[in-house]
This record gives C-alpha cells, sequence and structure tokens, in this order.
C-alpha cells in the first residue's frame, strides 16, 4: 500500500465511485467484498499471533494479562477500517474485478 489510508472516514463523491463500474451498487458490492476478505486476513493473522499465547491449561481465573498480547492486540485496534482500505485500494485501481455476462437470448 503505497499511499497513507485515512483512519477516520472522509466524504466523496458517489459519481467518482460508480464512475469505474458505471454503477453505484456494483461499487458498493465490490467494496463490501473486498472489505470482507481484509477483515477475514486480519482476524486470521491476529489469531495466529494470540494463539502463541494460549496455554492448553488456561481458566478464566488463571488468565492473566500479557504485555506482549496487549501490544498486539492494540496495533490491530490502530490499523485503519477494512472499508476504508478496501476505498483506498478501489481509488488506487489495485482491486480486480469482473462483471459476470449476461446471458443474451
Amino acid at each position: 500500500m503505497a499511499t497513507k489510508i485515512p483512519t477516520n472516514t472522509i466524504t466523496r463523491d458517489l459519481v467518482d465511485f460508480a464512475a469505474p463500474t458505471g454503477n453505484i451498487y456494483e461499487t458498493v458490492v465490490i467494496l463490501a467484498k473486498r472489505a470482507n476478505q481484509i477483515a477475514l486476513d486480519e482476524k486470521k493473522e491476529l489469531n495466529e499471533k494470540l494463539n502463541d499465547f494460549r496455554n492448553e491449561r488456561d481458566t478464566m481465573e488463571e488468565v492473566y494479562e500479557n504485555r506482549e498480547q496487549i501490544e498486539i492486540s492494540k496495533y490491530y485496534e490502530r490499523q485503519p477500517k477494512p472499508s476504508l482500505v478496501a476505498i483506498s485500494e478501489f481509488e488506487e485501481g489495485e482491486i480486480y474485478y469482473r462483471q459476470a455476462k449476461k446471458e443474451e437470448e
């Protein structure tokens, strides 16, 4: 990701979003699917990192605070939202999408 992704939402022109696909609703679907992919990837990555701290004997009473674990969680909390990453990728032309062709009779 070459550009800096904003961490807050900003106002955007819907006409600009509709231009590449020709339809704002198709653009929203593309953005939603990409945001879901990003969120799943981040969740998988976070779970892998946090599994290193998991202990088979841990119970609710025995769980203790681990500084590294807290830092990892805070890092992911500070990351831009998946929807903002998807929008940035779409604006930069980094998202590949294709439109299904309608069957002609």
